[in-house]
């Protein structure tokens, strides 16, 4: 599933405007992007926690020449599933 097709799935189940919904997931999505961009965690309860993590900086070998490369540290999004989610997957 695509962002268009939630956002119509989410129109169809609820009483809102396809543009209503796509109005309110970017604002959603906004506001997720700037508290993670301040550090902070995103915690929505039953569904998981979004929060960034570092990676530090490691030594890698690239394939094809065997040579060794240095990949640099990084920042990355990490999602935890709630435990409610994990059960239902399972």
């Amino acid at each position: 599933m695509n962002k268009s097709q939630l956002i119509k799935a989410v129109a169809e189940k609820s009483e809102l405007s396809q543009k209503q919904v796509a109005e309110t997931w970017n604002l959603i999505e906004a506001t997720i992007l700037e508290n993670l961009t301040a550090g902070e965690k995103v915690q929505l309860s039953g569904f998981g926690t979004f929060e960034v993590r570092e990676r530090a900086e490691r030594k890698g070998r690239n394939p094809k020449t065997g040579e060794v490369v240095s990949v640099p540290a990084c920042k990355y999004l990490a999602f935890v599933s709630a435990k409610a989610v994990k059960e239902n997957l399972n």
